[in-house]
Parts: C-alpha cells; structure tokens; sequence
C-alpha cells in the first residue's frame, strides 16, 4: 500500500486539516521533535488505497544568513555582504530539527501533498519541505506526478474537502520572489546596520539601542513618522476670524448658522463683515433643500483595513492584530487573515457565512432578518487575485474566545454582516440665510433607513436637531452675531492606522510584513507608542532620518523600495529573471553604502548635536586592568563599559543589573570583576569585562563570563564551583551561585534554569570530591544552628544535590520545562520537581576534574 505525506505550517492546522479528511478516524502521536504531532488515517488517494500521514512544520524551515566569518562584524568590512560574501540556507530553529524531522516521517512515501499556508511565503516553504523530503521519498520510474499543491482560504469542511479533490503544483516563481526579498534584506540591511552600529555607538553613549539598524521597508516606515514630526516641528499658527450668527426659529429654540466665508485671516475685514450684520435684525431665508443621500456598506475586509481598524478602534497593535487573526484562522473561525483583495468572487458561499451566525445572541435578528428578505450583494471591490476578503467562518462567543481575540472577531463578524446589508440612507436638509450682505447656513441629518448602521452602530448617522419647516422668504429674528478668534493647529502625531495607509500607499512591505516593519522601528527606539497609538519620533530616530537626507534621500524616501516591491512582483509572476533583479538591485545599494559610508560625517554632525560622547556619558564603576584608573559604566542599551584613558570600550551582557563584585580582580589581566543579574530569582554570575570580549582560552567565546571560564584554578570559574550537567540542556553545567546567599542558587551556565537550595545556610561551598553515584562535584553546607535541618545539633553536611536525601529536600528548581524519563518514580524515590539525579555518560569526564577538558554531566529529573 502506497503512502500519501502531507504537510502543513502549523501543528494545529496539521490537526485540524487531518481531522477533516479522516471524519475523526485517525490515529495521533509526537514527532521526534516534541513540536509536531503526526496524524495517520487509512482512505484513497488517486483511485488507490493508500495511508495517509499528516503533520506539519512550524513556519520557515530553512534560514538565510551568511557562511562563517561573514557572521562576526569584525572580522569582514561590511561592503563585502553586497556581493563577495556566500549564503547559505540553515535551519530557521536548530532545536526543533525540523529537516531530520520530516525525513524521518517522509521516508518511504509515494506522494506528498503540501498543505502550507497559500500567499508567496507559504510557496516559499513548501519547497523548503520538498528539499528535505524527496531525497528520501520513494522513486518513481514513469514520470508519475508525486508532488501536489493544495490551496484553500478557511479552515472548513468545504474548503478542506474542495482543496483535496482539486490539487495543483506549488508556484516556483513565488517561492522565488521571497528567496530574493531575504538575500536583498540580509544584505542590504546587515551592511548599513553593521557600519553604522559599530561607528556610532563607538563614539557616542547614549543613544539608547543596541542596535542602530537599517532595512530597505523599516528606514522609510521610519521616514514617514519623522516627516509628521516635521510638519508639526516646522508648523507656525496663524490667527483667524470666523462670524457665528445665531437666528431664533421658535420661543426657546434657536439654530447656530456657519459662515459661508468659513474664515478670514485678517481682523480688521472680519470686523467690517461684522459691522454690517449687526445692523439686520433679521435673517431671511434664500434657499432650502432636501437631499436623499446614502452613506455605502463598507468594501469586503482585507488585511490593511483590519490592521487599521484593530489599532484606531480597538487599541491593538498591528503585529499583535495579526498573531491574533492568525490564532483565529488555525482554530477555524475566519477564513485566512492575510489577502490585498475586497471582492468576493461570484460563487462564495455568502448565504452559508451568515447562517453560522444566525443564533448568535448579539446580531442573531439583524442576520435572521437579512436571510428572510434577502442579502445585498456586497461592493464590487478589488480582486488582488490571492485569497477571499476576511470572513467569519464559524460562530463563537466571548466565553468561548475571550479578551483580545473575542474583540477582533466581533469586529470581522459586524463588518462581514455589513457587507451584505443595505446602504444607509437619510434626509439630509439645508438652509441658507442672508444677514445683511452675508450668507450663512445650516443643515440637518435625519435617518430613513439605518441600514449597515445597525451592525456597525459607530457608523451610524449623528443625531441632529432638526430644522423647521420654511421657504425662500421667510424671515427668522437674529438673535446673535459675533467673531471669534482662533488658530490654524499643526497635524498630530501618526497614528499606527495612518502609517499602514501610507505604507500601502506607497508600496512598502506587503499585508503580511507591514505590521513586522512597524514593530521593528518601535523595538529598536526609533519611536515611541503614544496615547491613541500615535507614533512619535525619538531622537535617535529623527537624527537618522535627517541624516539620511542629508547623504542620501532615497535611503529613506518610499520611491526606490517601491520599485524593488515591484520587481520582487514581475518575479512572482514569471516576468522577470530573478539573478538579474538581485544582481542589479544590490548593485545599486552597493554603490549607495560606499557613498554613505564616505559621507557618514555629515549624519555625525547631527549626532553630536543631540548625543554625548562616551567619555561624557556613564558613571565611574570598575577598574581598567591596563591603566587601573576607573571604567565608566554606561546603563542605556547596549550597556557597556568605557575606559577614557585607553579608549577602549568592552560590551557586557544585556537584560539585566550590573554592578562592582567586591572589587576582586581577574588573576589573568588585573581588570576588576562586575557582577551581572537578572533578579533576586533568577540568575547571576561575575565576569570579566576585558575576558568577556577577549576569551583568554581556546574552548571559549567571545560573551562568556566566569560561570564558563575554564580557568584551572580562579576561585571564580567553573572549574571550582562547576557541579554537575544541567537537568534541562545538553551543554550545560549547573554552576553554584556564590554570591546568593543566604537564599543560595545553583545555575546552568547555558540555560535559564536555576535551582534555589539551602535558604538560610550560612555558607555552601563546592568540594574537591565527587558523587560515587553521578560524579557531581559535593557541596559542603554549614547552616545557620538555629535553622538547620539536619538532625539533632548538626549544622555541616556533605552531599550530592542530585542524590543526597536531605539535600533533594532542600532543592527547588524552577524554569525547568520537563522531566527527563530516565530514573523517574524509581523504587524508593519520591518523584517531583527539584528532585534530580546525575549520571556521567560513556566518555564524558568530571568537570572538577582541572586536567580533563570542561564537559557536563547528565543530570536528570527523578
């Protein structure tokens, strides 16, 4: 019996799809990779009896990024990225092994079948999953067709069953329109950020972000926040004048007219209009009119207008919208989230949608009474040819979805039921009235036919006060006339909902990146999110943007990414070649670095101007080792150490606290030793500052800190106070905390776990000997006499923390994800959290060993 493999982009649409097909007779387990379930069910599959396999992948299988030295920034000029430096695909998450994964599960099949998600990113996967699998599947000797495409917008029993009976090819041009977006991107945007990184934040100290980066979409997002900033900047008021007659039409009611002029800016003209409607006592009528007038249903929603109305009406920001939406679409309730288009085509199930809605207990009426009398045929709008608009698919509750999630599928829900209903109409009157020489006006609004209005209530008509009966002629008494001064007021800040219209505007990022593009600028400080999601420029990010204009403009204007977007388009369509668009596109960027890089000193002028230099920025902590005079220690990102005197400058680890540990010095190069920490419960370790950037061994990193020095005999390395491997990772080493105390930890020197022991002891120590049992390293304890646990009036024990009893009590680990199977629920030993047990693989030596190299040991839960 032949085998079909199938493969979706995430493990619940793997399940949900699977689950469909089978009708619930399938079989389930885990993957190799703890992440992916896979799905077995026995049905045909082109006339034959076959197996099916179902599992999935999660996102992107494969990577780019640059081979070898091409990853250290310095060790390779960043103009060698454009074109001399190679690339390679790499597993987008090692952890996961996702390759050996889906060869495992795809070994031996006949067919596979690709279910990834169907925009040019999902096309682009799919041949990431056929790279891994069709070397191992089996051959076929007559040309049979065994890679089949399926393409579907929602996750329903229709559309599942339709995409299986109707398989297609997956779009190598598609998929090759995204590889030249990620080279044109790794490229382009590591070059500008390497140089530009490194030059300022080695002269300048408190720019406040680790890194200065640049992308061919985030600079000219970025742009158009800082143009805003601008126009508000550069804005100067100007005074004006506006007459605001009032005219009484009954004993207590009286309408307030607008002036025809609208406004002047010159008093003394204002006063003389003024003058002379003051002298009339009365307002004759010139003219009335009543308009019949529709307000339109919205268009079909698309991903834009989602991520709009999600951040001006519902405070939610636009990449957090679309990880919402994304949840929404796996889990079955609206269709795919991710589509340019706002036509429905002629033969979607609109009847269908609606009567999932028809018992809902918020707009059950409002659907029952459009089935009864019949749908409106939603607005013709633009058909962008990927997926249908956004629509609900199934009913569900705010109980059932809760929070966030509930809030977006009420608003797709009310704007699919408004699509298909009517138009609101209303009366719209107006009269106009003369006052002397001048005219003045007034209009009403009153409702006909609520229409939309009824599902989507903010859309609704105003309430206004409606205006008397009269003709041309009538007379009404005047009964005010005055000026009033006011002032022109400079635009706000963009809000996130304007940015994603000018981003669509003009062609930069696509529906599914513009929301990575406007987090991005937030994430490394170019603006800030104010109230009403405004967006507003911080220093860093306005300097970069005028000194981009400044070098060059197009770096920055949306012109030149526009043209870019367009060409990654010809190649998706086969229209362009995609060697020639990449070679020409990066060869115009390269051209554009070399002539920044030579101006770079027109953006420094600027940066000076708002910046201080690291010498003048920081506040004296630790010790130079070279000079011995003190280090000035600067907290805003990325925190680092700066020595004035030798000018050097050494980076620290970042997230955390830094301060002085005790003001002892490395034994290899004098510098004084700082403490890093990430909180009373989590970890901590010293390092050197000088080591940290300058590994002083071979089987060292740059980044490590003393938990990692492989220092024979430092009292602060891991040879002496190494206990034993971590109990979650592979290459870890849980290494004592000495500076805990009293409330002592143990920490992996790789991972986050951290084990709190021994609360209360007056001091713990790691001994020269080991365990019989694991070979940890012991640990001498002395406790406190007045809170010692150990029996009678003992207050020292010597013990493994993996195997000893009384210390498995003292034990608590946290951030640990699971226990390992091996040794659990043993006889004679009491399962749980914080109980664990080491044991030394074949040919793994002891750690406290100082003529062994540095390994971990394997220590597991019990």
């Amino acid at each position: 019996m032949k085998t079909v493999f199938m493969v979706a982009e995430k493990p619940s649409l793997a399940q949900s799809i699977a689950k469909i097909l089978s009708r619930g007779g399938m079989s389930s387990h885990k993957g190799l990779n703890g992440a992916c379930s896979v799905h077995e069910y026995m049905g045909t599959f082109a006339g034959q009896p076959v197996r099916f396999k179902m599992t999935s992948v999660c996102g992107h299988v494969m990577t780019l990024d640059f081979l070898g030295k091409y990853n250290k920034w310095d060790k390779v000029d960043p103009a060698e990225l454009f074109s001399q430096a190679p690339t390679e695909k790499k597993e987008a998450n090692p952890k996961l092994n996702m390759v050996k994964f889906l060869q495992v599960e795809g070994r031996g099949c006949d067919y596979i079948v690709l279910w990834l998600d169907c925009d040019k990113e999902g096309e682009n996967i799919c041949f990431e999953v056929l790279d891994a699998v069709l070397p191992v599947m089996n051959k076929t000797h007559n040309g049979e067709k065994t890679v089949f495409r399926a393409r579907f917008s929602s996750i329903t029993d229709t559309d599942i069953c339709n995409a299986m009976a109707c398989l297609g090819e997956p779009d190598h041009n598609e998929a090759l329109s995204v590889d030249a977006r990620q080279e044109l991107d790794l490229r382009i945007g590591c070059a500008f950020t390497r140089f530009q990184t490194k030059y300022f934040q080695g002269k300048y100290g408190d720019l406040d972000s680790s890194l200065i980066s640049f992308g061919p979409c985030q600079t000219p997002t970025l742009g158009f926040c800082v143009e805003r900033h601008d126009k508000i900047q550069s804005f100067k008021p100007e005074t004006y004048w506006v007459l605001q007659a009032k005219v009484n039409v009954e004993k207590d009611k009286s309408l307030l007219l607008d002036w025809d002029r609208v406004r002047v800016f010159d008093r003394e003209i204002a006063q003389m209009f003024l003058n002379m409607t003051k002298l009339e006592k009365e307002a004759q009528v010139e003219a009335t009119s009543r308009k019949e007038k529709a307000k339109q249903r919205p268009l079909a929603l698309n991903t834009v207008e989602m991520l709009r109305v999600a951040s001006s009406a519902l405070g939610m920001g636009p990449q957090h919208a679309m990880q919402t939406a994304e949840r929404l679409y796996t889990q079955g309730y609206i269709s795919y989230p991710r589509t340019e288009t706002t036509h429905y085509p002629e033969n979607f199930d609109l009847k269908g949608c609606l009567r999932q809605q028809a018992n809902h207990p918020y707009w059950a009426d409002t659907v029952k009474q459009l089935l009864t009398e019949g749908i409106n045929r939603p607005r013709k709008g633009h058909d962008a040819g990927d997926h249908p608009p956004i629509t609900p698919m199934r009913s569900a509750t705010e109980d059932e979805l809760g929070g966030d999630a509930w809030r977006l599928y009420e608003y797709i829900t009310r704007h699919f039921i408004a699509t298909v209903s009517h138009d609101c109409k209303y009366l719209q009157s107006t009269i106009s009235f003369r006052i002397g020489p001048e005219l003045f006006t007034c209009s009403g609004k009153t409702v006909i036919s609520p229409g939309f209005t009824e599902i989507m209530p903010w859309q609704s008509v105003p309430l206004e006060e409606s205006l008397p009966t009269c003709q041309r002629g009538d007379t009404f008494a005047v009964g005010e006339v005055k000026m009033l001064e006011k002032q022109t007021s400079p635009p706000d800040y963009l809000t996130e909902a304007e940015l994603i219209t000018l981003m669509e505007k003009h062609g930069i990022g696509t529906d599914a990146s513009i929301p990575v593009h406007i987090n991005n600028i937030c994430q490394r400080n170019y603006v800030s999110v104010e109230s009403g999601r405004r967006l507003k420029p911080t220093n860093l990010g306005i300097v970069l943007v005028h000194g981009y204009y400044k070098i060059d403009a197009e770096l920055v204007l949306p012109t030149i990414r526009s043209a870019v977007e367009k060409q990654l388009n010809l190649i998706a369509q086969g229209k362009a070649d995609y060697r020639q668009v990449l070679g020409h596109t990066l060869d115009i960027f390269k051209r554009k670095f070399h002539y920044f890089v030579d101006s770079i000193a027109g953006m420094d002028e600027l940066m000076e101007v708002s910046f201080s230099p690291l010498a003048a920025t920081g506040k004296p902590l630790s010790r130079c080792g070279k000079c011995h005079r003190f280090m000035k220690y600067i907290q805003a990102k990325p925190s680092r150490l700066h020595c004035s005197h030798c000018d050097e400058t050494y980076t620290l680890p970042q997230n955390g606290t830094i301060k002085l540990y005790k003001e002892l010095r490395c034994p290899l190069d004098d510098f004084e030793l700082v403490l890093w920490s990430s909180g009373s419960r989590g970890k901590s370790y010293p390092l050197c500052p000088y080591c940290y950037n300058h590994p002083p061994f071979r089987d060292m990193k740059k980044g490590m800190g003393c938990n990692e020095c492989t220092h024979p005999t430092c009292q602060h390395s891991l040879s002496m106070l190494g206990i034993g491997q971590c109990v979650e990772c592979e290459s870890g080493i849980l290494v004592l905390d000495p500076t805990s105390g009293p409330k002592w930890k143990v920490a992996c020197n790789k991972c986050n776990v951290v084990a709190h022991c021994f609360e209360n002891a007056h001091r713990v120590r790691v001994s020269a000997d080991t365990c019989n049992t694991c070979e940890a390293a012991l640990l001498d304890v002395d406790f406190n006499k007045a809170k010692s646990p150990l029996p009678g009036d003992e207050t020292q024990h010597t013990g493994c923390v993996f195997c000893d009893p009384v210390f498995q009590e003292l034990v608590e680990l946290k951030h640990a994800a699971s226990c390992h199977p091996m040794h659990r629920g043993g006889p004679g030993r009491r399962q749980g959290r914080g109980r664990a047990r080491g044991r030394r693989p074949p040919g793994k030596p002891n750690p406290r060993r100082p003529k062994d190299k540095m390994s971990a040991l394997a220590a597991y839960f019990v």
